[in-house]
């Protein structure tokens, strides 16, 4: 599977806004899909973190008050995260917008393709990252046995090696893994 084949399949129109007239907690994360094979980029966020502490995440974090809007978010908080300097023309599309049931958040997942990446710079959010490759990953899902969300219908979990993906990631990554079953058949 190429990535221009990926890249077709999860190109979507990018809407970075979200009415938050309730004012609710908003954040943006950013889905890195890239090399040959295609793999993805995810972090490991240490334990000692007092909201998603030890979870498997994708880059990204909360909107501030200098972000225009979230896709400057997701940009923002993945240079961060990871030393990746990335623009905004390498961002593809965004899936539907995902709340975090724990912390309250509703994050916009946003999709970016590139040929490769190097040199990743850990801050103090992120432990580790894990560089999974995509097609395997995506075949690790199980339905309904998220553990810590039993409270709602959708419930995933994905693996990779001894790392359970679960919650808005997991509900993340079944939408990716969604659209290219239904668009490019994977």
């Amino acid at each position: 599977m190429s990535l221009e084949k990926i890249k077709t399949a999860l190109t979507t129109e990018i809407n970075p806004k979200i009415d938050n007239s309730e004012k609710q907690k908003l954040a943006a994360v950013l889905i890195i899909i890239y090399d040959d094979p295609p793999k993805i980029l995810m972090t490991k966020k240490p334990m000692t973190m007092t909201q998603h502490g030890g979870e498997i995440a994708f880059p990204g974090g909360k909107l501030i008050d200098s972000d225009y809007n979230l896709l400057e978010t997701a940009l923002r908080e993945t240079e961060e995260e990871t030393g990746l300097n990335i623009s905004k023309n390498d961002v593809i599309g965004q899936l539907k917008q995902v709340t975090t049931l724990n912390s309250g958040f509703i994050i916009l997942p946003f999709i970016c393709i590139l040929d490769r990446i190097s040199n990743l710079v850990a801050n103090s959010e992120v432990e580790t990252f894990l560089q999974i490759p995509l097609l395997s990953f995506l075949k690790t899902l199980q339905n309904d046995i998220d553990p810590n969300h039993n409270s709602i219908q959708e419930m995933f979990q994905f693996t990779f090696e001894r790392n359970l993906i679960w919650g808005a990631s997991a509900r993340m990554l079944k939408e990716v893994k969604d659209n290219l079953e239904e668009r490019i058949g994977i």
